[in-house]
This record gives C-alpha cells, sequence and structure tokens, in this order.
C-alpha cells in the first residue's frame, strides 16, 4: 500500500469530517431560532440521553469504542448548547467584537476572548491591558464594549484583585466563559531542559505549576502576564523559558520542551464578562445571578440570608468571602445564585435579602455556560 496515498484519503476524511461539523453548527443555529419562537428549552437531557445510546450502538457495530465516542459527542452537545445559548441572547448580530483583556495575543485571556467571540459568531478585535484595573476602565470610558476578567480557577481558586475591582464599578457582568489551562514548558528552539535556568510566567500560572516547579532548580520570576512572559523569552539570550499555552507560544516563535505541568490535570479557569449595560437572559436559558452583599454584625446574619435563597428556591453555586477595608473583622459575601434576575422568585427574593442585609448589589444575570455531560448508559457487549 502506498503510504501517501493512504495519508491523502486520512485527509480527505478529516476534510469531510470538519464539512459535517460545519453543517452540524448550521443546523443547531436553526434548532436554536425554532426554540426561541416557541419558547422552548434549549436543552432536552432525555432526548440528549437516546441520542447518544444510539450512536453508541452504532458506533460499536461498527467497531468504534463507546466511551471514546462518549467523549467526542459530549463536545459536540457542549458545542451545539452554548451556540444555540449565545444566538438566543445576540440573535444574527455577527458584527465585530471587542473585548479587552489582559495581556497581550498569546495570553489565555486573549484566547478565551477569541473563543467568546467565536462562539457567537462574530469577528474578534481585542484591546490588550496592563491590569485587571485597566481593563475595567476600558470598559468603563467606552475604549471596549466589553471586558473579559478571569475570576477563578480550579487549581488555584478566586482570582481575589478582580472580586475586590467589582465592588467599586457600575459595570454589568452579562456572560461567562470557560477555557481549558494546559501549561507547557516554552523556549526558543534548540535550548534543552538540562540547560534551563530560569522560568517567568504569571504569578497564577507559577502557582498552578508549584508541584513541577518544586522540582526543579529553576529560578522563578513572575511577569504581568504569559504573553508578557514568552515575549521576554523570545527576547532574551538567557537560558530562560516561559510557562503558557503552546498555540501562544508559536506566535513568538517558542517551542514546548515540557508539557501539561499543572498540578491538576482538569485545570480550568472561568472568565466573566463585563459591559457597561445589563443584559436580560431568555428565560428558556438557565441563568446565574452574581450579587455582592454585607450582613449585619449579628449572630446568625448570613445564615439567615442564606436562609432566604433557600426558601426561594434558589441554589447557590459560589459563595466567597472578601474583608471590608477600614471595617476589622467585617466581611462582604460574593454570591453567584443559579437564578433569572427578571423572575418573580428572584424579585421576592431579591426584596427579602435587602430588608435584613445592610446592602445587597446585583451584579450582573447571564446564562450558565457550565454545560453538564450528558449520561447514556453503555450499550451491552
Amino acid at each position: 500500500m502506498d503510504l501517501n496515498q493512504l495519508r491523502q484519503d486520512i485527509e480527505a476524511l478529516d476534510q469531510h469530517l470538519l464539512e459535517s461539523l460545519a453543517k452540524r453548527r448550521q443546523i443547531a443555529l436553526a434548532v436554536a431560532k425554532y426554540k426561541a419562537e416557541h419558547q422552548g428549552a434549549v436543552r432536552d437531557p432525555a432526548r440528549e440521553a437516546s441520542l447518544l445510546l444510539k450512536l453508541m450502538e452504532k458506533g460499536q457495530a461498527l467497531g468504534l469504542d463507546p466511551a471514546y465516542l462518549t467523549r467526542l459527542y459530549h463536545i459536540i452537545i457542549e458545542d451545539s448548547v452554548l451556540l444555540q445559548q449565545a444566538w438566543m441572547q445576540q440573535g444574527d448580530d455577527k458584527g465585530i467584537l471587542t473585548l479587552a483583556h489582559l495581556g497581550q495575543p498569546g495570553t489565555y485571556s486573549h484566547l478565551a476572548a477569541q473563543a467568546y467571540a467565536s462562539r457567537r459568531q462574530c469577528g474578534f478585535q481585542g484591546l490588550s491591558c496592563e491590569s485587571f484595573s485597566d481593563i475595567i476602565k476600558a470598559v468603563e470610558d467606552g475604549r471596549a464594549p466589553l471586558g473579559l476578567l478571569p475570576i477563578e480557577n480550579t487549581s488555584s481558586g478566586s482570582i481575589n484583585d478582580v472580586y475586590d475591582l467589582l465592588r467599586h464599578t457600575h459595570l454589568h457582568i452579562i456572560g461567562e466563559t470557560y477555557l481549558k489551562v494546559d501549561h507547557h514548558l516554552l523556549v526558543k528552539p534548540g535550548l534543552s531542559l538540562d540547560k534551563l535556568e530560569k522560568v517567568c510566567s504569571h504569578p497564577q500560572a507559577l502557582t498552578q505549576c508549584s508541584q513541577y516547579l518544586a522540582k526543579t532548580h529553576y529560578q522563578q520570576e513572575a511577569c504581568a502576564s504569559t504573553a508578557h512572559a514568552m515575549a521576554k523569552v523570545a527576547q532574551s539570550d538567557e537560558a530562560i523559558a516561559a510557562i503558557g499555552p503552546e498555540s501562544g507560544g508559536a506566535l513568538y516563535g517558542l517551542v514546548a520542551i515540557d508539557r501539561h505541568l499543572a498540578n491538576q490535570e482538569e485545570n480550568h479557569t472561568r472568565f466573566i464578562i463585563v459591559s457597561r449595560d445589563a443584559q436580560t437572559v431568555p428565560s428558556q436559558l438557565p441563568a446565574k445571578t452574581s450579587l455582592i452583599m454585607a450582613t449585619h454584625n449579628t449572630p446568625g446574619a448570613l445564615v439567615s440570608a442564606l436562609q432566604v435563597l433557600q426558601q426561594h428556591g434558589f441554589n447557590i453555586s459560589k459563595l466567597e468571602s472578601r474583608p471590608i477595608p477600614g471595617n476589622p473583622w467585617e466581611e462582604l459575601f460574593y454570591m453567584d445564585v443559579q437564578a433569572n434576575d427578571q423572575s418573580e422568585a428572584w424579585q421576592q427574593a431579591y426584596q427579602a435579602l435587602c430588608a435584613i442585609t445592610r446592602f445587597v448589589k446585583v451584579l450582573g444575570c447571564y446564562a450558565d455556560e457550565r454545560v453538564k455531560a450528558t449520561i447514556a448508559p453503555l450499550p451491552q457487549a
């Protein structure tokens, strides 16, 4: 058999797969339009499970592993759900989406901003910022309509600087997005691991790779972003490496000499999207409402506030405390509540919270982009 011909056959099949995936996306958009007109929910878990089971059975008859198909279709279903949610919020507007983000092209924030625009069938234009506060200012001043801020990571936890900024801005959270973070050791071509002396990256990336770095002798240097670190490596004659995304490193002519460095294999960062204007979430979509709350300094005050939400049937998916500057031993509470702020139940809960707390500030209501995997039983062998 001719190897070149076999490779050409694979490339032809890959092209067919790409065209089929693109066509499937277009059909998913048509489904979103139908559901919007008929007030239908985006997800139908029973149908998804039935579909997945049929695909596994058909795939098994063709010699395909059910576990492989499950992983593959989880990605496809997630893409379809998020695509439909994005359309329901944005409609057919396919212009250029400008987002202020941390760092130069190549950072994880830049990649997340690109993905957010792509999900909405929009072109992308980034506005690079040096700090989280610069992102807030860029949106407040009108230099960018939207800003993207990392809020928490599954490995290193909450990003407290961002929580503190949210307290003082009048911007609204209007969306979220998640990015899988895969850290690589990036160097100029020709540098080997045994010659490496120093590693630089954003402090969060260094923290997320602490177990790997603890086993090395490398000096560590914090940079303003992973892009700054990659640019530094590209311009330096030192035996130095950056920790960052491999696709970002390619923009700076860097190559990976070690991969998958994070302490946790499942390392994801959650980003929020902020805007000067609030956004209404269609009732068909799962929604989150984020808020800041300060309780009275009395026993049981926080418990009473949480009970209000429980009594109105709301689940709290995030609860974070931050100290109040100038008020020792007093704290603010940041919450993500699985609620649509347009619902009657939420309006009642909000009024009840205001009545028993010092203050409540709603940061925004937006579509929940956490897509739970469809579960289907494995077909019988």
